[in-house]
């Protein structure tokens, strides 16, 4: 019977032994006495930070100091009342900026935007099918009452002023090709600058009986001592009598030069009127191109008080453009005499 020698029973670092004699094992068996070098790369990744043993060593003196308060404090009541349950609020999705939902999101924003300021500048407008039946009901109304008082222009209001709309309904848009009705229409827009047209219409005659019926001939030929005298008896300011004047010499000498006031401006728009067939009031506008080349040939002839608006103001007082709305019933009227008035 072979006695076996255990490696309890050995020195440390010597192989086990059988009847005294060495038994050899397997490499793989063999347990190494000093233990075998770690790989770089695994101890870099079993390392831990510089920190971790300061921390450690902080964790363990806070718990120490946790402790000994804890035993000092008084214990928490305990609650009776149940928790309440944390209260999920549902995911709202957001559009990554550049996408489409984005893009459609802010271009709609835009539109009301605009559609905004419109409303605050202009006011609510109807719906495009109730302005189309409208205008039929406003055109059958007319054809069957043959009634010019049925619809007239925006700017023409139940306020307005007797006189104002007597103007409107029979002289404004009307084409005038007479020198001395031109030459007054001239004056009286000029004048209405600053003020309003009831109130220069309410003065019509004092500025007949002033300028002398508005004949140029004879309005050129003041003197000094009698504009002074004119604009003191009228209240007109004397820089603007000064001007009436300067205009009225200018016209003589267009009349030499084309024969008279009326085919001089008249050219300008090939002798017919302009018919910009406006549908709303706050579409017409208070000067336009026409008006610009006119006044700035007339500043060239030495024409005074004729800018861009006074001329505007003064084509449609004289039938140069037909600026009546088409729903207006004066718009039909200034059209077919504006065909005949050559």
């Amino acid at each position: 019977m072979c006695n076996f020698k255990s490696n309890s029973g050995q020195t440390a670092g010597l192989p086990p032994q059988i009847d005294g004699r060495a038994v050899l094992q397997p490499a793989g068996n063999r347990v190494p006495d000093t233990p075998r070098p770690v790989k770089k790369s695994l101890q870099k990744s079993l390392s831990l930070p510089s920190s971790f043993s300061n921390l450690s060593n902080n964790e363990t003196h806070t718990n120490a100091t946790d402790q000994r308060l804890v035993s000092t404090m008084p214990p928490k009541p305990v609650s009776t009342t149940k928790a309440k349950k944390p209260s999920y609020q549902i995911p709202v999705s957001i559009d990554v900026a550049g996408s489409i939902a984005a893009a459609q999101r802010v271009q709609t924003a835009i539109v009301q935007a605009q559609r905004k300021m419109r409303i605050a500048h202009y006011g609510r407008t109807k719906s495009m099918v109730e302005r189309k039946s409208a205008s039929v009901i406003d055109s059958t109304i007319y054809e069957e009452t043959g009634n010019q008082d049925e619809k007239r222009c925006s700017f023409i209001t139940n306020y307005s002023d007797p006189i104002y709309v007597a103007y409107h309904d029979e002289e404004w848009g009307m084409p005038v090709h007479d020198d001395k009705m031109l030459f007054e229409l001239l004056v009286l827009s000029g004048a209405q600058v600053g003020s309003d047209w009831t109130a220069i219409l309410k003065k019509r005659e004092d500025f007949r009986h002033a300028f002398a019926g508005f004949d140029s001939e004879l309005v050129a030929k003041f003197t000094e001592k009698q504009m002074a005298l004119i604009s003191t008896e009228h209240g007109l300011d004397l820089a603007k009598v000064h001007g009436v004047v300067d205009n009225a010499k200018r016209i003589l000498e267009v009349k030499r030069d084309f024969g008279s006031f009326d085919k001089y401006l008249w050219a300008f728009v090939n002798y017919k009127p302009l018919a910009p067939n406006y549908k709303f009031g706050r579409k017409i506008p208070v000067k336009t191109s026409k008006s610009e080349s006119i006044s700035k040939d007339m500043v060239r002839r030495g024409f005074r008080f004729v800018g861009p608006t006074v001329i505007h103001s003064f084509m449609q007082a004289a039938g140069l453009t037909n600026d009546h709305l088409i729903s207006c019933t004066r718009h039909r009227f200034c059209s077919t005499n504006a065909s005949s008035s050559y």
